[in-house]
C-alpha cells in the first residue's frame, strides 16, 4: 500500500514539473513574440524608409512625365484629355510600380467653348462698318506644338455670346470702385469696358460693369503685371526669356463657383437633377473676351477722355485715358466703336477623375489624399503637368516599394487626377459631393500639388496650421535644389519668414482662404486639413503676380525646360518634400498635426480683430469677449492635448487610446463648419478660412460683415456683424471641446 502510494505521489510530481516546464517554456515563447498585429499597430514612421524614398526620387524620370504629358492640348473633354486619362491608369495600373487599385470616375458636367467655326472677334468699326482694326485671334506661334490645330482659340469659358458694339472705356481692373470712380464723369450705358487682370475675380470684371450699363468688356495682361515692362519679342520676352510675348493671351474659367454650376451640392451623374441653366449665378452677364497686349495697347494708347488716376497707369509708353468714351478725335479711331462678336456655346459633357490607391495596412478606413488636376487650357507645362509629373514620380516610387513587398503605410493613400479643374475646380468639387459621408468622416488630410514649380528659387506653403509642423520636418531633410549644403527649409526661411511665440523665426506659411486650386472643396466644404506647396520665384526681383506664360500657348515643355527649371531639380525638391509629407501623415503612429500652432494663427486673428474692431463695436454694444473666452479656451484645450501625446508612451498603449488621439486631431477642422455662416457664399462652411474682400489678416467673416456695417451704417449690418461673432466664438469653443478627452 504504502508502496503504490509513493509510486502515485512520484507520478504526480513528475506530471507536475512537466505541466510546469511546458507551461513555462510555452509563456515564454509566446511573450517573446507577439502576434503581427500587435508589432503593426505600434509601428511608427521608418526614418530608413524615408530616406530610400527621397533618394529614389528621380529628376529625370520627372521630366520624361512632363515631356510625355505635354505632347498634345489637353483641354478637359478633348481628345488629348483622354489620351492624358489612358495615361495615368496605364501609369498606375503598371504590374511593377503601380498602385494597389486605379480607375476612372465620371461627371457629367457643364463646361463653355468657343465655336471653332464661329471664331470670337474683336474689331474696332467705323460708322460706315469698315473695319480699322482685327485682334489677333490666336496668338504667335514660335515653336511647332504652339501650331497643334488643338490649340484653342482664346476666350473667356461661361461668357455669354453676343454681339455687343459701342464707344470703349478704359476700367483699370474692373472692380466697383474702378466702375464707380469712371461712372462719376462717364455715361457707361452702352459702352465696352478694357481691363486688366488683377484685382478682382475674372468674372467680376463682368458682374461689377454690368449694373453701370456696360454691354461688353475685354480683359489683357498689362506688362507691368506680369513682364516687368518688358513687351518686345525681339530680345527681352519668350522665346528669349519666361516673359509673355506680346500676342500671348490669359485663357480662364469666367465664373465665381466652384464644381459644376447645374448640380449644386449635387455629385454630377448622368441622372442628377439639374437646375435650369438660366438660374446659373456667379457668371458674366455680358459678353468678354480676354485679348494680348499687343492690341491692347493699340486701343489704349488711342482712348481720349481724361487721363486715369496715376494708380491705373500700366507699362505702355502712353497716357492711359478714361476714354470720351471712345478713341481721341486726332487718331485713326475717331468716332469709331469696338465690336465683340463672341460665339460661345455651353454643353454637358463627361469629364474624367482618375483615381488610384495603396490600401493602409493597420487603418484602410483612414485615408491621406494627394491630388492635381490633369486638364489644361493648351499644353499645360506648368499648370497642371508640373504638378501631376511630380505626382506619377512619387507613385511610381511608392508603388514600386509596395509591389516588392518592402513597404505598406499604416493608412490608405488615395491619388486623385482630378478632371475639369481649369472649368472652376470640378473634379474634385463633385469627388466630394459624391462622397461627402465617407470623405468626412475619414480623411486625415489633403495635400494639393498642382502648379509645383513656378519658378526655382523657394519653397512656397499654404495650409491650415496644423500642418505647419510636417512641412518644416519634410522641408528639413530635402536638399535645396543647386544649394546641397542648404536644405528647402533653410532656403525657404531666407525667401519668407516670421517669428513666432513658440518657435522663434520660422518659414512664413499661407492659409488656404480663397479657391485657387483643388484644395477648396476639402477645405471650405468638407473643412478637411489641407495644404498646398511648390516651389516659386524671389518675389524681390520680380514684379509678376504669376509665371508670364500662365494659361497661354506658350505653356509648353520647352518653355518649361528653358526658363522655369532647367534640370527638373525644383521639380524633384517638390516631389521629396511632398512625398515626405505624405509617407508622414500615412505612417505615423500619432498624426504629425499640431493644435498649439493653430491657437497661435487664432490668437494672432484675435489680436488683429480685436486692434481694429473692438472700439467701434463696443460702441455699437457688441462684446468681443466671447471670442476671446473662445481662443483662451481653445489655447488651453491645445495645451493639454499637446501634453498628452508627448506624456505618454503611445507605443505601449491600447491601439483605441491612440485612434482617439487620432480622431481628435483630424476631426479638428470640421469643428469649424457651419453650413449657415455664408448663405451668400457658394461651398464655403468654415469659419476660419473663408475668402474675404476685407483684405484684412484676421477672420474673414468677421472682417466681411464689419467692412459692409461701416460702409452702410444700417443696424441690421451691425446685427450681422455681432451674429457672426456669435458663430465665430462657438465654432473656435465647440472646437476647444473637440481636443478634450470628454464633455
Amino acid at each position: 500500500m504504502i508502496k503504490k502510494v509513493l509510486i502515485g505521489i512520484l507520478c504526480s510530481a513528475a506530471v507536475l514539473t512537466v505541466g510546469i516546464l511546458i507551461g513555462h517554456f510555452g509563456i515564454t515563447k509566446s511573450s517573446g513574440s507577439a502576434p503581427s498585429w500587435v508589432r503593426d499597430v505600434a509601428k511608427d514612421v521608418d526614418e530608413s524608409l524615408v530616406e530610400k524614398f527621397l533618394s529614389e526620387v528621380d529628376n529625370i524620370q520627372i521630366q520624361e512625365n512632363l515631356r510625355e504629358l505635354t505632347k498634345v492640348p489637353h483641354m478637359a473633354t478633348t481628345a488629348g484629355d483622354e489620351q492624358t486619362v489612358k495615361f495615368m491608369l496605364k501609369r498606375w495600373q503598371d504590374p511593377e510600380s503601380g498602385l494597389d487599385q486605379a480607375w476612372r470616375e465620371e461627371y457629367m458636367v457643364y463646361l463653355s467653348f468657343p465655336d471653332p467655326k464661329n471664331p470670337n472677334s474683336v474689331t474696332v468699326v467705323t460708322p460706315s462698318d469698315a473695319v480699322l482694326h482685327t485682334v489677333r485671334e490666336k496668338e504667335k506661334p514660335y515653336t511647332a506644338d504652339q501650331e497643334d490645330p488643338e490649340v484653342v482659340q482664346p476666350y473667356a469659358a461661361y461668357s455669354p455670346a453676343g454681339h455687343p458694339r459701342g464707344k470703349l472705356v478704359y476700367a483699370n481692373q474692373g472692380k466697383p470702385s474702378d466702375y464707380e470712380l469712371l461712372n462719376r464723369t462717364i455715361d457707361l450705358n452702352g459702352t465696352i469696358a478694357i481691363t486688366r487682370y488683377g484685382g478682382a475675380g475674372r468674372a467680376a470684371k463682368a458682374i461689377n460693369a454690368a449694373p453701370y450699363g456696360v454691354i461688353g468688356v475685354l480683359v489683357y495682361t498689362d506688362p507691368l503685371d506680369i513682364n516687368d515692362g518688358l513687351m518686345s519679342d525681339i530680345n527681352e520676352t519668350y522665346p528669349h526669356s519666361w516673359y509673355l510675348p506680346p500676342s500671348g493671351v490669359e485663357r480662364g474659367s469666367f465664373k465665381n463657383h466652384y464644381g459644376d454650376m447645374l448640380t449644386p451640392y449635387l455629385a454630377a451623374k448622368e441622372e442628377t437633377y439639374r437646375i435650369p441653366a438660366k438660374n446659373v449665378t456667379g457668371i458674366p452677364p455680358i459678353p468678354i473676351q480676354p485679348i494680348g497686349f499687343e492690341d491692347a495697347y493699340i486701343l489704349i494708347c488711342k482712348l481720349g477722355g481724361e487721363a486715369a488716376p496715376s494708380e491705373w497707369q500700366g507699362s505702355f509708353n502712353c497716357t492711359y485715358n478714361l476714354g470720351g468714351p471712345g478713341f481721341k478725335h486726332t487718331s485713326t479711331f475717331n468716332n469709331s466703336d469696338v465690336k465683340l462678336d463672341i460665339f460661345n456655346y455651353e454643353e454637358i459633357k463627361s469629364s474624367a477623375n482618375v483615381m488610384g490607391v495603396i490600401r493602409g495596412s493597420v487603418e484602410p478606413d483612414r485615408y491621406v489624399i494627394y491630388g492635381n488636376h490633369r486638364d489644361s487650357w493648351v499644353h499645360g507645362a506648368i499648370d497642371p503637368s508640373s504638378g501631376t509629373s511630380v505626382m506619377l514620380e512619387l507613385s511610381r516610387v511608392l508603388g514600386k516599394m509596395v509591389k516588392q513587398g518592402k513597404w505598406r503605410p499604416r493608412r490608405s493613400i488615395i491619388f486623385g487626377s482630378w478632371g475639369a479643374e481649369e472649368f472652376g475646380l470640378i473634379g474634385s468639387a463633385e469627388y466630394t459631393e459624391q462622397y461627402f459621408t465617407k470623405l468626412s468622416e475619414r480623411t486625415v488630410a489633403y495635400i494639393n500639388v498642382d502648379i509645383a514649380v513656378f519658378a526655382n528659387a523657394t519653397l512656397r506653403a499654404s495650409g491650415m496650421p496644423s500642418v505647419q509642423n510636417v512641412i518644416f520636418t519634410a522641408a528639413k531633410q530635402v536638399n535645396a535644389p543647386g544649394l546641397d549644403s542648404m536644405s528647402v527649409y533653410d532656403n525657404w526661411i531666407q525667401y519668407a519668414n516670421k517669428t513666432s511665440p513658440a518657435h522663434g523665426t520660422i518659414p512664413r506659411m499661407g492659409y488656404l482662404s480663397g479657391a485657387g486650386s483643388d484644395y477648396a472643396a476639402f477645405v471650405h466644404y468638407l473643412g478637411i486639413t489641407s495644404m498646398d506647396i511648390s516651389y516659386t520665384y524671389d518675389r524681390s526681383k520680380t514684379n509678376a503676380r504669376i509665371y508670364p506664360a500662365y494659361h497661354t500657348a506658350y505653356d509648353t515643355f520647352d518653355y518649361a525646360s528653358k526658363f522655369i527649371d532647367p534640370g527638373f531639380t525644383s521639380h524633384q525638391a517638390i516631389g521629396r518634400t511632398a512625398g515626405n509629407i505624405l509617407i508622414r501623415l500615412a505612417d505615423s503612429l500619432v498624426l504629425p498635426l499640431n493644435c498649439s500652432d493653430y491657437a497661435e494663427s487664432l490668437e494672432e486673428y484675435l489680436k488683429t480683430a480685436t486692434d481694429l474692431y473692438q472700439h467701434q463695436l463696443k460702441a455699437k454694444n457688441i462684446s468681443m469677449e466671447p471670442l476671446k473666452h473662445a481662443v483662451a479656451s481653445f489655447r488651453r484645450a491645445a495645451s493639454h492635448l499637446d501634453k498628452v501625446i508627448h506624456s505618454s508612451d503611445l507605443a505601449n498603449e491600447t491601439p483605441l487610446k491612440v485612434r482617439m488621439i487620432n480622431d481628435q486631431l483630424m476631426l479638428l477642422d470640421r469643428a469649424f463648419l457651419n453650413p449657415l455662416a455664408f448663405p451668400d457664399k457658394y461651398g464655403y462652411r468654415h469659419v476660419i478660412w473663408a475668402s474675404s474682400s476685407a483684405g484684412q489678416p484676421t477672420f474673414p467673416g468677421l472682417a466681411d460683415a464689419y467692412d459692409k456695417a461701416e460702409s452702410s451704417g444700417q443696424s441690421n449690418d451691425w446685427d450681422k456683424v455681432h451674429y457672426h461673432l456669435s458663430v465665430l466664438s462657438q465654432a473656435i469653443d465647440g472646437a476647444a471641446h473637440m481636443l478634450v478627452d470628454v464633455i
